[in-house]
């Protein structure tokens, strides 16, 4: 029994730190290999009721993105500095990379992660950095009203390869915050970030995910070995008679 629970250990801690590991040679849909797409519409200010709040949603241009996920952070509307702009609209920010980035055999040896509004890149390999184009990586403010999107949106993992389609918008609310948008894929710093009116949010191809899974069985059958070890009716040895 005590080297069943070291097992799972060690492959609960092995599988936490390679659960977002990138597939090898990663098959791509080929939507994948296009620039995101961007073109002008005719549109009017949404107004938008949510969460007990007014929002407007003034679209500039259709937007259509294929990407797979790097990094993504959910938001609550109740923390930080959500909560005081009162934004419940920004249900996450998706930090996607697209084309030969995608593609990149070393993209495993280069980290991501989200900030409060910023995904973020590092690598000590000079490889990998050479072989990765920054303006293939869009940090993507996701809004909508809709549950349905909502959900899927919450439902996404690292690898996934998804589509966004919808508009990229300013929006704000009656209590006076507002939000921009970028339109242009190379620009950086502050502001560089695409808000997207979500219009159509779908997993086109789940990534395979091997080591996340082993990671949730490990560790629910390591707790089913704690409850077990210490909920179990107390049994005294017996000692050996003379």
């Amino acid at each position: 029994m005590k080297l069943l629970a070291w097992a799972l250990v060690l492959l609960c801690v092995l599988s936490f730190f390679l659960r977002n590991q990138f597939e090898s040679n990663v098959s791509l849909d080929s939507r994948l290999l296009n620039e995101p797409l961007q073109y002008a519409d005719e549109h009017e200010r949404k107004q938008l009721p949510f969460e007990d709040r007014q929002y407007f949603v003034d679209r500039k241009f259709r937007y259509e993105l294929y990407g797979m996920v790097v990094s993504f952070r959910e938001h609550d509307g109740d923390q930080m500095l959500h909560k005081s702009w009162g934004d419940h609209l920004n249900i996450a920010d998706v930090c996607v990379v697209w084309s030969d980035t995608a593609q990149s055999p070393f993209l495993n040896q280069i980290d991501f992660w989200n900030g409060q509004f910023t995904c973020n890149v590092r690598t000590s390999s000079n490889e990998a950095w050479q072989s990765f184009n920054m303006n293939q990586l869009s940090n993507n403010h996701l809004i909508s009203a809709d549950p349905y999107i909502r959900k899927k949106i919450t439902g996404i993992n690292i690898g996934d390869q998804i589509v966004i389609k919808g508009w990229l918008s300013e929006y704000g609310n009656d209590q006076g915050a507002i939000r921009g948008t970028s339109i242009r894929r190379d620009d950086t710093g502050n502001g560089a970030c695409e808000t997207i009116y979500v219009e159509q949010f779908e997993v086109i191809r789940e990534a395979k995910r091997l080591w996340n899974k082993l990671f949730t069985v490990s560790g629910a059958l390591l707790l089913l070995m704690l409850a077990w070890y210490f909920f179990s009716p107390y049994k005294p040895r017996a000692e050996n008679s003379h």
